[in-house]
Order: structure tokens, then C-alpha cells, then sequence
């Protein structure tokens, strides 16, 4: 048991600390991005500095490290506990990668791997993923303000889960992830407050 859950936690970790900012914009552009805009390794600064295909490209990837560690837990140990642990360690590998000095995005492809791969692999819906979606969306459809999106999307997913589940653990780690979102996004809100943050044009 406990084998799994700790093969399971490093394997997301490790997973979660691979840089697809990084790669995709040394490896495409020449470029490191955290030389450049807000200097975060995500899919919205990439997007920002290199294009918006390069930003999709790290969005999709950066989701699927949750998702395939749970997947690979999944495999280890079909328990719910192990696949949650292991999505949790992947979020926390992508916040604080191991391979970039542990200066690493805000979370929030993460925590959508992260319910994506509990809707898949769980007994979860896959409504946990939609939903939040959904509401990441419609947010950024009438303010245009990503940050903004993002931390209502994650606290959609933790209502959600709390209202629609059984599992203490599941929503207690849905909890931290939305947490840890809205930590990673203080400068965000501050300039929010401030009527600072920045408006995206393609919406």
C-alpha cells in the first residue's frame, strides 16, 4: 500500500517538474520565457510571448502531466487515494519543478489535469472537468481577465466536488489546489484591485 501511494507521489512530482514552457519555447523559439513577460512558466505567459498556438501547446501539455500521473497510479494502485495523492504531487511538481529551480507556473492547467484525470480514472463525472471549464470560460467571456478566470474556475471545482462527493480526501486536495491557485495568483489580484491586470483582445 504505502509503496504505491510513495512511487505513485514521486512519479507525479517528477511528472508535474517538467517544464513544457521551457521546452517548447527553447526548444521552437530560441526563447526562455522567463526572461520575458510575466516571467512565470505557463501557458498564458507563453502564449503572451511566444503566440497563442505555443501557449495552447504548453496549456494542453502542462494538463496532461496530471492526468497521466494518475493514470500511471491508476496502474500502480486502482485506489482513489493513490491516483488523488498522485495528481496532487504533479500540481505541486508543476508549482515547484525540480528541472527549473523550482520557480514554476500558477497551477491552473494543473489542477484541470488534475480533475480531468479524477473524471476519468475515478468514479468521479466528468462534469468535475466541464464544469469548471465551463466557468473559466463564461468569467473570461465577460471580463477578459484570465487570472480572474482562473480563480473562479478552481473555486467551481471545489464546490462542486464538495457538494457532489463522499470522498474527504478528494475535496480536501480539491481545497488545497484551489488554495494554492489563488496563492500563486497574488500579484494577479493586487493588480485586479488596482484596475491593473491585464485584458486579453482575442475574446
Amino acid at each position: 500500500m504505502y509503496i504505491e501511494i510513495i512511487l505513485s507521489l514521486i512519479i507525479g512530482y517528477l511528472l508535474g517538474s517538467v517544464p513544457f514552457a521551457l521546452v517548447v519555447g527553447r526548444l521552437f523559439f530560441k526563447t526562455d520565457v522567463r526572461k520575458h513577460g510575466s516571467k512565470n512558466l505557463g501557458g498564458c505567459n507563453t502564449g503572451r510571448v511566444l503566440g497563442k498556438k505555443a501557449g495552447l501547446m504548453v496549456m494542453a501539455l502542462d494538463l496532461l502531466k496530471a492526468t497521466l500521473a494518475i493514470y500511471l497510479a491508476s496502474h500502480f494502485d486502482n485506489r482513489d487515494v493513490t491516483m488523488i495523492l498522485a495528481g496532487l504531487a504533479a500540481a505541486i511538481g508543476h508549482c515547484y519543478p525540480l528541472f527549473a529551480g523550482f520557480k514554476g507556473g500558477k497551477a491552473v492547467a494543473a489542477l484541470y489535469g488534475f480533475l480531468f484525470g479524477m473524471g476519468l480514472f475515478t468514479e468521479c463525472s466528468l462534469w468535475v472537468f466541464f464544469l469548471p471549464l465551463i466557468v473559466f470560460l463564461v468569467v473570461l467571456y465577460l471580463s477578459k481577465i484570465v487570472s480572474l478566470s482562473s480563480i473562479f474556475g478552481a473555486l467551481s471545482s471545489t464546490i462542486y466536488l464538495v457538494a457532489s462527493t463522499d470522498s474527504q480526501l478528494l475535496w480536501s486536495v480539491s481545497v488545497i489546489l484551489t488554495l494554492i491557485v489563488i496563492v500563486r495568483h497574488k500579484a494577479n489580484i493586487e493588480r485586479m484591485i488596482r484596475k491593473e491586470e491585464h485584458k486579453i483582445s482575442w475574446m
